[in-house]
């Protein structure tokens, strides 16, 4: 199956995220102005200005910069607070994880061009962006939150959703890393499931550099937001652990069903996010303290 065919799952990953984060944001907007407009006033200018930015740097479209100030502002109302500081929110993971995908994408890049493996000079599409950051931002919404604290299994579900939220950014960014830098630096890629030589590229391909690059870039996410949020040594190190638990399902994915043409990028890495929050939500719920 080509992956024109698979278009499909991309536009599904936006329907799942978009409406309903957007939503989110409209009520959490809400409830905010009428408690405290400074936060409605920092929030959707930061995230607004995130946007723009993106979009100047070329690094997504329009469509991929809106939608990625929807998500911006979700995270920052999940994690607001009074007194209100705008940088004692989830902004700062966010800008962590754009930044390092940038920098990640345009090293090497005509050794990527070159193999045909380079990001479109247009950006990212508003697919990608919520496919990375989707995952993250549906958890930190209400609808989300108000089920897990009616959850038995879910013990001190307010932190919990936060380390999960951070998890799935962290692996966002080391999936992007590690995909960008082993295709610089990490030499000829081997296959996950059997270790085999496989071309530069490949679903499921993973190198050293480009593995350990990826842990690094998931421990800068996780320690910054839980610095910026929650400073708690074991809120930083659950959110690592699923973040790099999620960067190796995401290989994992690639390997199956990616290359069987069941799944395409963008469905890999929505589920990997995912994978990375479940992760880290159930070890939570088997050792809560």
């Amino acid at each position: 199956m080509s992956r024109e065919t698979l278009r499909w799952q991309s536009k599904l990953v936006l329907l799942l995220v978009l409406p309903v984060v957007g939503c989110g944001v409209v009520l959490e907007t809400s409830d905010w102005y009428g408690s405290a407009p400074a936060v409605v006033y920092w929030t959707l200018g930061l995230s607004a200005a995130l946007g723009v930015v993106t979009l100047a740097l070329r690094a997504a479209t329009p469509f991929a910069a809106v939608t990625g100030a929807v998500i911006t502002a979700q995270l920052m109302y999940a994690t607001a607070a009074t007194p209100f500081n705008a940088w004692r929110t989830y902004i700062v993971p966010v800008l962590a994880v754009s930044l390092l995908a940038f920098g990640a994408t345009r090293v090497g890049r005509a050794r990527k061009e070159q193999i045909g493996t380079a990001e479109a000079r247009r950006g990212r599409s508003a697919a990608q962006v919520a496919a990375n950051l989707g995952a993250a931002a549906l958890i930190s919404t209400s609808l989300i939150e108000s089920w897990a604290v009616n959850s038995r299994w879910m013990p001190h579900s307010a932190t919990a959703l936060l380390v999960a939220s951070l998890a799935a950014m962290a692996e966002a960014a080391a999936d992007t890393v590690s995909s960008e830098i082993g295709q610089v630096f990490g030499g000829r890629p081997r296959m996950i499931i059997s270790f085999r030589p496989v071309d530069p590229g490949t679903d499921g391909g993973i190198t050293f550099a480009g593995t350990i690059a990826g842990i690094a870039a998931a421990v800068i996410v996780a320690a910054l937001g839980s610095l910026t949020v929650r400073p708690d040594l074991r809120f930083f190190l659950m959110a690592t652990a699923g973040a790099v638990f999620g960067l190796f399902f995401d290989s994992l994915l690639g390997a199956t069903l990616e290359r069987k043409g069941w799944l395409n990028n963008d469905g890999v890495n929505f589920l990997s996010t995912i994978s990375a929050a479940a992760f880290t939500l159930i070890a939570l719920a088997i050792h809560p303290n």
